[in-house]
């Protein structure tokens, strides 16, 4: 008799396989992104590259002439390409061959970190060379990096970034006429530039110079590092850090200089502050920690607030039917926890705050929402462009509530995703439920660019891939030997 399970089932190659055969989808994805990014907005690479006193140098001219011939790609991106395609045979031929379980893990983590080090670290620290030669409005991106850069010499000229405009910044330089709008805002909260500023004075004082993705860089490092700890299980691990590592958009947007990994990497090291309190029998301090990092996400960029809800269910742990059955014992629970956040937020934001509110709430709110007199235009890939296929809007900066669709669709889903954590309070459900619930928010906002997929595409990963963890993993993970 013909078996419904056995139709149903998943191949057992594939799940042999499994990680082999994505990390192929994402390095084939990642070279062909990146190459036709590379063609189609930047168009003067290949002399860029030729000339640079660096770049230009590694290789005998003959060599990089040769290579060179190949247009659609530089030949330093070519010579990446290379190696990473080199790294994914190897991981194949090990994945295949190698029979020690250990020896196997470590080498395929090793090839997959060389994998993200030759696709995304590499060719964004190329463009930051190319841009020192060309000029500080070429080869990156123009909020997260020129307009941050910006912001960072304001501060230390001591003028208010979100009182200024950018009109005599190198953001005068980069973008497409009338919608040019940020020359008037700045939409991101003050922790992406105090964070910042050290590191500015530091490169400038080391090397002379300075590139706001030296910061985005390494805090996505430390992110990939933390998050593969939050995987329990040796394939799951392997798996979060390809995928994260080799976002097809948050790569990209990564190497151009976007700053969706700054705040992502807060909220990792958040999440893996509270991870290491559950394993830890003294755990307040950890917990206090990971609150503390949850604020300073939040006095990142308005998009971790929306964690808030799913990360104060984890925060308060203990008996979740207190959250309805005694809600006073458990608003106690989530205020001794949760005051570090606080705390860090008001810390960060309340000075600016103070300093001009109508300025900031100008910026970081009316300019998203479509209400400034200069706001940003419907955009994206969202149901916004529905609406613009009406034809029934004179332009694409007219006022729309979008805030309607946003409180009909996003309410109750927010209350049922909540009330599912609530009877299953796990970290996998928190993730998982916050990406879910920023995919259909943004889906009916003024403005879904692809960079907030991107970002939405992480969360997901996270949530499928990190599990709760117990005191007992440590252990469990070094008699594997993958701790």
């Amino acid at each position: 008799m013909y078996n419904v399970r056995m139709r149903d089932a998943i191949p057992t190659g594939l799940v042999r396989r499994l990680d082999a055969l994505l990390l192929a989808v994402l390095l084939l994805a990642r070279i062909r992104i990146d190459s036709l990014a590379e063609a189609a907005v930047l168009p003067l690479r290949q002399n860029d590259v030729a000339r640079h006193p660096f770049l230009g140098q590694l290789l005998p001219a003959r060599a990089m002439e040769l290579l060179a011939q190949q247009q659609f790609v530089d030949p330093v991106g070519l010579l990446l390409i290379v190696l990473a395609l080199g790294c994914l045979g190897a991981y194949l031929l090990v994945h295949e061959f190698v029979v020690s379980p250990r020896v196997s893990y470590r080498a395929r983590l090793l090839l997959i970190s060389a994998i993200i080090l030759l696709t995304v670290f590499a060719p964004s620290l190329k463009l930051t060379l190319l841009r020192q030669g060309s000029g500080p409005a070429s080869y990156c991106h123009d909020g997260g990096v020129i307009q941050t850069e910006a912001t960072i010499a304001y501060l230390l000229a001591g003028r208010n970034p979100y009182v200024e405009d950018y009109l005599k910044t190198p953001m005068a330089e980069w973008g497409i006429g009338e919608f040019r709008t940020a020359l008037y805002h700045y939409p991101y909260l003050p922790w992406t530039f105090l964070f910042s500023a050290p590191f500015k004075l530091i490169a400038e004082r080391l090397i002379g110079w300075y590139d706001q993705r030296f910061v985005y860089l390494l805090l996505f490092a430390i992110a990939l590092l933390l998050a593969a700890d939050l995987a329990r299980q040796p394939t799951a691990r392997l798996l979060l850090v390809m995928l994260l590592g080799l976002n097809p958009l948050l790569g990209s947007d990564l190497i151009y200089g976007q700053n969706d990994s700054f705040v992502l990497a807060w909220l990792i090291v958040s999440l893996w502050l509270w991870a290491r309190g559950q394993r830890s029998a003294a755990a307040r301090g950890w917990t206090w920690g990971s609150a503390a990092a949850f604020g300073l996400a939040c006095a990142s960029k308005p998009t971790a607030w929306f964690l808030a809800p799913f990360y104060l269910l984890l925060l308060a742990g203990g008996d979740v039917a207190d959250l309805w059955q005694r809600p006073v014992s458990w608003l106690r629970r989530v205020g001794l926890a949760f005051w570090p956040a606080m705390l860090a937020l008001l810390a960060i934001v309340g000075p600016y705050l103070l300093w001009d509110p109508a300025a900031m709430f100008d910026d970081v709110w009316a300019w998203a929402n479509g209400t400034s007199p200069t706001a940003y235009q419907i955009w994206g890939w969202g149901a916004s462009n529905l609406l613009l296929a009406t034809g029934q809007l004179p332009n694409r900066f007219v006022y729309w509530p979008f805030w309607i669709p946003q409180l009909v669709l996003g309410a109750p889903l927010l209350l049922l995703l909540v009330w599912r954590q609530a009877r299953h309070n796990t970290l996998e459900r928190a993730l998982w439920g916050y990406g879910l619930f920023l995919l259909v928010f943004f889906y009916v906002s003024r403005f879904m660019n692809e960079n907030y997929l991107g970002y939405i595409l992480a969360l997901l990963t996270l949530g499928a891939l990190a599990e709760t963890p117990s005191r007992h993993d440590d252990h469990a993970a070094s008699v594997v030997g993958v701790g």
